[in-house]
């Protein structure tokens, strides 16, 4: 049996965790009833290779039972009516680790997707990938073109799959192309807006971030959805991404609901906005 910690995650072994045999609706397990729902949550799923060093298992293990939790975590983001999820998979700077690490990545990345995409599109989610093509192995784009293909029709939670990533490795890109459209006479210097960077973004249609988690007990965003973040409220908790649950996701929503967000308003005494 799982054991509950002080943190209150769950300490669960690979075939434990529900994620393990995704299940969009858990018997026992009933959805919180929020005030308000986060429509977009970013999520920086921190804490897989701390998560396995702790047991003196390989970090790849902690990649697999994380895997298995975000199918948890995506099903209870249905559960409270999430329009859109965002996960951070493989960042623009995990180039860095071991070749190793990074050739299991990529393959673990390939299956991940393989291996959930029909029970993704069983639940009508819609999977789109979010990040630069270059350096991505063949064999990975070919899994994300087919999830794609996949859900393109379905009208459910939207998840944003983001491998090879980085903020402001977007922005730059961005800006080279509205750059280009400068330099060929097809903008003028003044037609640049937020709008219109918006629309240079990777996937302009992307709401923006209302709730962005951490887990793993770091505090900062590392480089995530850096202009889709603005105003976004953040959450970080102790728990590692491997013990995370669709109850600890819901937690967060949860804080999130009870945050008075004023966009750079502000409110007086009888909660007016002005």
């Amino acid at each position: 049996m799982a054991q509950k910690t002080l943190e209150g995650a769950y300490n669960f072994s690979m075939t434990e965790h529900p994620g393990a045999n995704p299940r969009l609706h858990r018997e026992g397990v009933n959805p919180p009833q929020l005030k308000k729902v986060p429509r977009h949550v970013a999520i920086v799923m921190d804490g897989n290779g701390r998560w396995a060093n702790a047991r003196g298992l390989a970090r790849t293990e902690g990649h697999r039972v994380g895997g298995q939790a975000m199918m948890d975590v995506v099903a209870g983001a249905i559960e409270i009516g999430v329009e859109e999820l965002s996960v951070y998979a493989f960042s623009t700077e995990n180039w860095r680790r071991s070749p190793a690490e990074i050739s299991f990545l990529m393959g673990f990345s390939r299956e991940l997707i393989r291996s959930n995409r029909d029970v993704l599109n069983s639940w009508n989610v819609c999977v789109n990938w979010v990040g630069r093509p270059q350096r991505l192995w063949s064999s990975v784009l070919k899994e994300i073109r087919e999830a794609r293909l996949l859900t393109a029709q379905n009208t459910g939670l939207r998840a944003n799959v983001c491998i090879n990533y980085g903020g402001r490795t977007e922005i730059v890109d961005a800006t080279r192309r509205i750059a280009e459209e400068v330099a060929s006479g097809k903008l003028r210097p003044a037609d640049i807006t937020e709008s219109l960077i918006v629309d240079h973004l990777y996937v302009p249609d992307m709401k923006d971030v209302d709730l962005l988690i951490r887990t793993g007990g770091e505090l900062r965003t590392s480089n995530f959805l850096m202009w889709q973040s603005a105003y976004a409220e953040f959450y970080f908790t102790d728990v590692m991404w491997p013990d995370f649950t669709r109850e600890d996701f819901w937690r967060a929503c949860e804080d999130y609901a009870n945050r008075d967000r004023r966009f750079g308003g502000a409110v007086d005494k009888v909660g007016k906005r002005r």
